[in-house]
């Protein structure tokens, strides 16, 4: 079937589906007269403030409330209630985030994410800089398939955008929150606000401190794995001297401190004669590594804004400089000199800084025309050491320095013209370039094993593209909105973190696209008490990056071409006022069309790694009116993902089987609504799944995810 004729289908089915909805939404209007409405939650998927009704994108969003109360922390806590989006970190203070099957594995120096998080529209370049606390948020915007006309750079999958509060000339305010919980937990988390100069400036400050202790016992040291000690605070200064002028300042940082993860030997390969040496160790609780290891990080940032009001368009400037000093070592093994063979440990040390600037005009609200054009330059600096260690009868450590300079920068354009009352055409364009400077070497360790030689290699790439999005918006009704898209998304190339030759550091690879075709509906009915939004879509992917292992050695090969597709439906519904149900469901085939890794060996037909088919998130609520005495709220979150692969071989024992986790709170809220009570509780059932793995020198190494976990949170507003 040509594309041209999935859309087709892709229309009629989102048609029907909306068609289906709107009847069934009749039939129960009748019967359902006491249905209250439910909260809206305003975007800026488009660079603007819009109702998540009416925009044109597939965005998942997080209001402020449900961040709180379902305890939305971090990047994972987002990843496990969206579908779509998939979560993988080894280290945890690595993350690697794929949205609709597209990430990236490649972490070098010279790498760059597939999918994007954005910090108040920052974009925060280096994975380990995705370090954030998800208080005194706004919202949480998760944005699927290519925003590279809109947003950053790289934003080939998708986006991630993290909305803090702003300062408020209103009047003072204040809040804070204090948490205890299994595994010794203690967190604690508050913030302040403070207008002044006669109500033209604002002061808000914000900070939490969260702390756990190991949820792994190490065996072997006596210490304890998998902790948690970070800090995080914001400051904020907001300054209005008059109504057409707005300038906000923020100064962030985050400190964590916490052991290595948790690593076993799952699984044998048995194709390799060096699994004689490994021995299968699954056991959740404990593990035996020779280290406990340990995971530090220190990032900040400061970030500037100014928005001044002209006759004919608002004029922004924003600019920001983030750093990273970040250093992990770990036992990647499990097991310590008595019990193995091999001792296998390593880590990454590095330090990168990184800057953005961003001039843009866009039409004022109440413009009939929306439009968007601008200005972005970015640009950072990483150094970098990838080390891996193998005792193999006295062998030492390898380490590839890595030292990595880009300057990129786009100009970009964005329109949305209406056509009469309810269909409006929309258009936009991007041109990026992207230059990298790149030395590598491996002269560092006392060993050479991953490499076939020592080198020391300095190499220069430079790549560049024409994005674009066009499509249209349709709205029957007022609470209708059916729309077309066709988005490109643009990944620059790069180069081997850890090349195994001198040749191989100098060849690079080849940028990515993607190109996605996209049907949706959103809808509201009852007077707004129930809401289902329905998307189909297509994405043609071509030289996507990929990684594989190679002995030692991991790999970024460009696979040829792949194909997804995919149906998400959202649907929010209070069938009367206590009560509220929320349901999602992606569905994502995600297949190689060409990708041959190496001589004699063909992946077309694969499933792209660690994309599940199927996703269910299910979120019921209740809230129990205690009259004068106020209110009981009794929430669950259950959420499935189907078996995955994490290799795109889709053979051998890097696989996870489905996946079924249950969260549940009562919350109690007093009357004032200045006081609240939550009971919680995490992963209740104790699910044991694997997060990550990989197979090399005969055995399949990983770490599971984190237990049970439950505490009481007291939070007070003043």
């Amino acid at each position: 079937m040509t594309t041209s004729r999935r859309i087709l289908a892709c229309g009629v089915a989102a048609a029907a589906l909306a068609g289906a909805g709107q009847a069934m939404a009749q039939t129960a209007q009748a019967g359902a007269p006491d249905a209250v409405s439910l909260d809206e939650i305003v975007v800026t998927a488009q660079r603007r403030s819009e109702r998540l009704q009416d925009v044109p994108v597939t965005v998942t969003a997080f209001g402020a409330e449900e961040v709180r109360q379902a305890r939305i922390r971090e990047i994972d806590d987002v990843a496990t209630r969206t579908p779509g989006l998939n979560f993988d970190a080894f280290p945890a203070s690595q993350p690697r985030i794929a949205i609709r099957g597209i990430g990236s594995s490649d972490r070098g120096a010279a790498g760059d994410p597939s999918s994007a998080v954005f910090l108040d529209e920052i974009y925060l370049g280096r994975p380990a800089a995705v370090a954030f606390d998800a208080f005194d948020v706004s919202r949480i915007e998760v944005l699927k398939g290519p925003q590279g006309t809109l947003y950053g750079r790289n934003v080939v999958g998708g986006a991630i955008n993290v909305v803090t509060n702003r300062p408020d000339f209103d009047g003072v305010d204040a809040a804070g929150e204090a948490t205890a919980g299994n595994y010794e937990r203690y967190e604690a988390a508050g913030y302040v606000n403070a207008p002044f100069a006669d109500g033209k400036a604002a002061f808000r400050a914000s900070g939490s401190w969260r702390t756990h202790d190991g949820y792994v016992k190490n065996t072997f040291t006596g210490g304890r794995v998998e902790d948690q000690d970070t800090r995080s605070g914001r400051l904020q200064l907001a300054v209005q001297p008059k109504d057409s002028l707005r300038l906000l300042v923020t100064v962030d940082g985050t400190r964590d401190r916490g052991a290595g993860p948790g690593q076993h030997v799952l699984d044998l390969d048995d194709t390799d004669p060096l699994s004689m040496f490994w021995t299968v160790d699954r056991d959740r609780k404990h593990t035996a590594g020779s280290t406990d290891g340990y995971q530090n990080r220190d990032t900040w940032g400061v970030r500037g804004q100014m928005d001044w009001d002209l006759s004919f368009a608002t004029l922004t400037y924003l600019g920001a400089y983030r750093d990273l000093d970040y250093h992990v070592a770990y036992d990647f093994d499990g097991g310590n000199p008595s019990t193995n063979f091999i001792d296998i440990s390593g880590g990454n040390d590095e330090d990168s800084h990184f800057s953005s600037h961003e001039v843009r005009l866009s039409a004022l609200p109440d413009s009939r025309i929306q439009w968007v054009a601008g200005f972005y330059k970015y640009d950072s600096k990483t150094l970098r050491d990838d080390i891996l260690a193998l005792d193999i009868g006295g062998q030492g450590a390898e380490i590839y320095a890595q030292d990595a300079k880009l300057d990129s920068y786009a100009v970009f354009g964005d329109v949305t013209v209406p056509v009469g009352d309810k269909l409006s055409l929309i258009g936009g364009l991007r041109y990026s370039k992207d230059k990298k400077d790149y030395r590598v070497s491996n002269t560092e360790g006392d060993s050479v094993f991953r490499a076939d030689d020592v080198f020391d290699v300095s190499v220069s790439g430079t790549y560049d593209a024409v994005t674009y999005r066009a499509g249209a918006n349709y709205h029957p009704a007022e609470n209708q909105l059916y729309y077309v898209m066709v988005s490109k998304g643009f990944k620059s190339g790069g180069f081997q973190d850890t090349p195994s030759s001198a040749e191989d550091a100098a060849q690079g690879f080849e940028p990515e696209y993607a190109t996605q075709y996209e049907v949706g509906q959103k809808s509201t009915f009852l007077n707004g008490a129930l809401t289902w939004n329905n998307t189909l879509y297509v994405m043609k992917y071509s030289d996507l990056q990929t990684k594989r292992t190679d002995g030692l050695n991991i790999i970024t090969d460009n696979a040829g071409k792949a194909t997804i597709k995919g149906y998400e439906t959202y649907l929010s519904w209070r069938p009367f006022a206590h009560a509220r149900l929320v349901a999602s469901y992606g569905y994502t085939d995600a297949r190689f069309d060409e990708f041959v890794p190496e001589p004699g060996v063909d992946y077309a037909g694969n499933r792209i790694s660690r994309t599940p088919k199927h996703k269910v998130v299910l979120s019921p609520s209740y809230d129990l009116s205690l009259g004068e005495r106020g209110e009981l709220r009794f929430a669950v979150d259950y959420r499935y993902e189907s078996h995955i692969y994490d290799d795109n071989s889709n053979t051998g024992p890097e696989q996870r089987p489905a996946t079924n986790f249950v969260d549940g709170r009562i919350v109690y809220s007093a009357p004032s609504d200045k006081l609240a009570l939550s009971l919680w509780g995490k992963n209740l059932s104790n699910e044991v799944t694997r997060t990550y793995q990989a197979v090399f020198l005969g055995a399949n190494f990983g770490a599971y995810n984190p237990p049970r976990t439950f505490g009481v949170t007291l939070s007070v507003k003043m």
